[in-house]
């Protein structure tokens, strides 16, 4: 008989994370490296994570607060996200639109 030299507790913990997690969350989520705050509020982003995201020292990162937490970014990915979430909207149109209306409406009074 061969007895299995895995960690029990390992298994479980691969058993309850469901498969249909993307691959990100693996990569990611399950090495999931925690941060300190010093006492002037700095923070050291490990090693691992700096050279995974291309970051050298100096680099700007924007730091922004959400319902759901703290989302740390470079300018570059802020900047793909804005985008990102405004395509396909037409705001002069929209400005254009609502001050046309608003004309309307003092013109009546």
């Amino acid at each position: 008989m061969v007895e299995s030299t895995a960690d029990p507790s390992r298994i479980l913990a691969l058993i309850l994370i469901p498969l249909h997690f993307p691959l990100w969350y693996y990569k990611t989520v399950s090495g999931n490296p925690s941060v300190v705050v010093g006492n002037r509020g700095r923070i050291v982003i490990p090693a691992e994570v700096r050279d995974r995201a291309g970051l050298e020292e100096g680099a700007v990162l924007c730091l922004l607060e959400t319902p759901g937490g703290l989302i740390l970014m470079t300018r570059e990915q802020l900047r793909d996200r804005v985008r990102s979430d405004l395509a396909g909207l037409d705001l002069v149109g929209e400005l254009l639109s609502d001050r046309r209306a608003e004309a309307v409406t003092e013109d009546a009074a």
